[in-house]
């Protein structure tokens, strides 16, 4: 096929630029001498993760392609962005703390001074190519060089949906710089950001940017652009502290016992921004609550919401407080869930605890420490959800959800 590696050891085709590049030299030989390196790959705590789903491909096509499946993973309208204007970002934040999602996991946060953006994803698609692979459902709310100064660019793994090439190249021609997880670096300097630019960090690492503290931590992952997954780019999670407040950015992981050692290290936090969706590839019929999840139902490297919340309080010591953003849904379709489905579960997983969780709208500056956007704002696009809310409560304003359904969340 054209414009891939050929599996054959004797033939080549070129490769991708988006593919990026497999780490060499003093690189790999500093991968090789991490603690978290072993037999040739990059290891998990907890040990091995499942990263592919499970079942059969044809019962996972069956679900995945079925015509109302996939009208159920999208909204009905269009995603309600935040009209959010230069004099939103360029003023600074009362009480020094600042967070914007911009959609999926990518999040502009102005801590104590600076600016810090996770996981920038600007493009149409989360592929390699232009033509093919999941497309945003909603425009990125603020044009990329609309943002402003950025201090620093924090990456936590290479996959498409997190490490995105026209964003990076786009980036790679300001003065920012780039913190990444050990070998992804790699991947940043073929695409044109000079090696002094970058801090590339194994887990436990730190480095200082200004006034912050940014800290590699461990999650519950994989990595991989091309056709061979080789292992050799790490994967992390991410502590960013400046001198009044800290926050946390969990990337993508499996939920694991880690979230109370980082907390007990690193936290509490001012406010923690966790994955909440992408969680499964096959929903078992008749199956209401997804905690604890069945055993082989999905693989270990996506948390459900009732796991994200549980996560916030690991990471907080085990009580309520800061404030969780949920992130890595809304934007683009990459699971067999209903589309509103994470939002709607991680707000009643927080209500049942007493966790003050935000749910901006795309593009929707707010303060930790002000007044939290919490208004559910995707039931107005929302299609129905195959399964009923966890939380009973009236269904005006929730399509979808049916007199049965709330009866039965009820008895839960």
């Amino acid at each position: 096929m054209a414009g891939f590696r050929s599996p054959s050891p004797g033939l080549r085709t070129p490769r991708p630029a988006a593919f990026g590049a497999d780490p060499s030299g003093e690189r790999m030989a500093r991968i090789r001498r991490s603690p978290h390196f072993s037999d040739g790959v990059f290891q998990n705590p907890g040990g091995t993760a499942r990263t592919r789903p499970s079942g059969s491909a044809r019962e996972f096509a069956r679900v995945y392609f079925d015509r109302e499946s996939r009208l159920r993973r999208a909204p009905r309208g269009p995603v309600p962005v935040h009209a959010t204007t230069l004099a939103d970002l360029a003023r600074p934040p009362a009480t020094g703390l600042r967070l914007t999602w911009m959609g999926h996991s990518s999040v502009l946060a102005e801590i104590d001074g600076q600016r810090v953006l996770f996981d920038p994803v600007w493009g149409e698609r989360c592929s390699p190519f232009p033509f093919a692979g999941p497309r945003r459902l909603h425009p990125a709310p603020v044009p990329l060089a609309a943002l402003g100064p950025v201090d620093v660019v924090v990456i936590s793994h290479d996959h498409y949906d997190h490490l995105d090439m026209p964003t990076i190249k786009a980036l790679a021609g300001t003065d920012t710089l780039f913190a990444v997880p050990l070998g992804v670096g790699a991947h940043l300097e073929h695409w044109g950001v000079p090696a002094g630019r970058l801090r590339e960090l194994d887990w436990h690492e730190s480095t200082r940017v200004g006034g912050l503290t940014l800290t590699a931590t461990p999650a519950r992952h994989f990595c991989g652009r091309g056709l061979r997954n080789t292992q050799h780019t790490l994967w992390a999670s991410w502590v960013v502290a400046g001198e009044e407040h800290r926050v946390y950015h969990s990337g993508d992981t499996g939920y694991f016992d880690g979230f109370r050692d980082i907390g007990a290290a690193h936290g509490p936090f001012d406010a923690t921004m966790i994955q909440i969706g992408a969680y499964s590839h096959f929903w078992p019929k008749n199956h209401t609550d997804y905690t604890p999840p069945l055993p082989g139902m999905w693989p270990d490297i996506h948390m459900t919401p009732t796991e994200g919340v549980q996560t916030h309080l690991d990471l907080q010591g085990g009580s309520p407080g800061g404030v969780l953003l949920p992130i890595h849904w809304g934007t683009f379709n990459l699971a067999s869930h209903a589309w509103a489905e994470p939002g709607e579960w991680t707000k009643d997983a927080a209500e049942e605890v007493g966790q003050e969780v935000a749910f901006p709208r795309p593009g929707e500056p707010f303060e930790p420490a002000g007044v939290l956007p919490v208004e559910a704002w995707w039931r107005a696009v929302s299609g129905p959800i195959e399964h009923p809310w966890r939380g009973p409560r009236s269904t005006e304003g929730a399509p979808g959800t049916s007199r049965g359904d709330l009866d039965l969340a009820g008895e839960r």
